[in-house]
């Protein structure tokens, strides 16, 4: 059969109760070859025919099928690290009026000159004017106003001298420099004009941006929704934190680590609980998330006896878009579609599901929250042992990041097995060796994938 052929369907004929003979051919091209297969382990053999795609083509596929949702309005603050969805526009001239950037005196440059710190120039202080407040003075000739930071300039000056360069005598106070036009004021609009689009719709709302939204007087303001995201995790072996324990059970960490997850990047985790390898088990469990806007299953997405995952969620309407990415760890990976909700199919090991969320779902959930940066930062960094691995395959190999000398450097975490989490927890990046590398020497520059969004 052509290797090239991806678009497999089957025509069964019964044989006997125990076998069905089935003849699958390309779509395409017609070739085809016949399989006898039980009926157990038809949905198995159809799966195992997909054909591994490239990790670029599998986030390219999922977000084709990636839509933002709607809208909500929230207070200011609980804006905070939301992407907006509104353009906003200045309403009046930032700062409205010229204004003191420095607490000194307004003075008219030309009376000052000549003034220097061997030759001071004295001046008749006329009034006090603090921030908040507008003279109705007119600076005459060898006068000064002494005036607050943030205090509206006053009609006849045109400069700012520091207080540090003034010595106050009285009703009087001598000048020491001779700034020119212009000193330390601040002009209308300087900041925004009257009209300026301030913040635009799909940019994320940091700090600053909340500080120029209350400067535009903008109380509420539209932003995108947050999808809730149903995690749901399979497994005999697979306990929840508090039950018991004993040596063939293990607890179910990948509940925490993908809701974890889904909550660094802003999303709302729906913890399903666990269900055991059982098609109503995992039935009953998945209906309950139904509600939500994305579901994540981990584990049971594979080709063993008890891998029911893809068929409940065929069954309850999910067409599968792939499965199987050339990746490691990850390779066992799924998505499909329920109506317009993403489904997205984990491996089961630790680190396996921790990698293919960094890759697929997260810059998925990033998408429909409306942000223009899916994607981790990839910096280049020196390579300080070899590494070698198998070809065919995209390496994501848990690392630590150090930054020495204006220069990346990148070490491993030790072993890399795909069930060892503590590799995670030592990581601050991933190596992404290309799929055609098999070996990587020490002093070699490499792709490294930032996890650390302080690094």
């Amino acid at each position: 059969m052509s290797n090239k052929c991806q678009n497999l369907k089957s025509n069964g004929r019964e044989g006997n109760v125990d076998e069905h003979r089935h003849f699958l051919s390309c779509r395409d091209c017609g070739l085809g070859q016949i399989f006898l297969v039980s009926p157990l382990h038809f949905n198995q053999l159809s799966f195992i025919l997909w054909v591994m795609i490239t990790a670029e083509e599998a986030l390219n596929r999922i977000l084709s099928h990636i839509q933002p949702l709607g809208f909500e309005k929230l207070s200011l603050l609980e804006a905070l690290g939301r992407v907006i969805a509104e353009d906003i526009y200045a309403l009046r001239d930032i700062p409205p009026l010229d204004n003191s950037g420095m607490d000194g005196y307004a003075v008219r440059s030309e009376d000052i000159r000549d003034a220097s710190l061997n030759h001071s120039v004295r001046l008749e202080v006329v009034e006090d004017l603090p921030a908040g407040f507008i003279s109705q003075r007119i600076i005459g000739r060898q006068q000064a106003i002494r005036i607050m930071t943030g205090a509206p300039i006053p009609g006849g000056a045109d400069s700012i001298v520091p207080v540090e360069e003034t010595q106050k005598e009285g009703r009087f106070v001598s000048i020491f420099c001779a700034p020119p036009p212009g000193n330390y004021i601040r002009r209308a609009g300087e900041d925004a004009k009257k009209g300026d689009r301030v913040v635009s719709a799909g940019d994320l709302i940091c700090p600053a941006e909340v500080g120029m939204l209350a400067s535009v007087g903008r109380s509420f303001v539209a932003v995108y929704q947050r999808p809730l995201v149903a995690i749901l995790c399979t497994g005999e072996e697979l306990v929840d934190i508090d039950e018991e324990l004993n040596k063939a059970r293990i607890v179910s960490s990948n509940s925490y680590t993908l809701a974890a997850q889904v909550k660094d990047c802003g999303a709302i985790p729906i913890q399903l609980g666990i269900a055991k390898d059982r098609k109503e088990d995992i039935g009953g469990k998945l209906r309950h998330g139904l509600r939500a806007d994305v579901i994540i299953s981990s584990a049971g997405v594979s080709v063993g006896d008890y891998d029911f995952v893809k068929d409940v969620l065929r069954d309850l309407g999910t067409e599968i878009v792939f499965w199987k990415v050339a990746i490691k760890p990850g390779k066992p990976f799924a998505f499909g579609v329920m109506g317009e909700k993403p489904v997205f199919g984990l491996p089961g090991n630790p680190v396996s599901s921790m990698v293919t969320f960094e890759q697929f779902v997260r810059p998925s959930l990033l998408k429909m929250m409306g942000h223009r940066r899916l994607l981790r930062p990839i910096v280049e960094a020196i390579l300080r042992e070899d590494i070698c691995k198998e070809s065919g395959r995209r390496h994501f190999i848990r690392a630590f990041v150090s930054y020495e000398n204006d220069r990346y450097f990148v070490t491993t975490t030790g072993a890399q097995g795909s069930g060892i989490l503590k590799s995670m927890v030592k990581a601050n990046g991933l190596i992404v060796l290309p799929e055609d590398r098999e070996t990587v020497r020490a002093g070699e520059k490499v792709k490294v994938q930032l996890l650390d969004r302080n690094f």
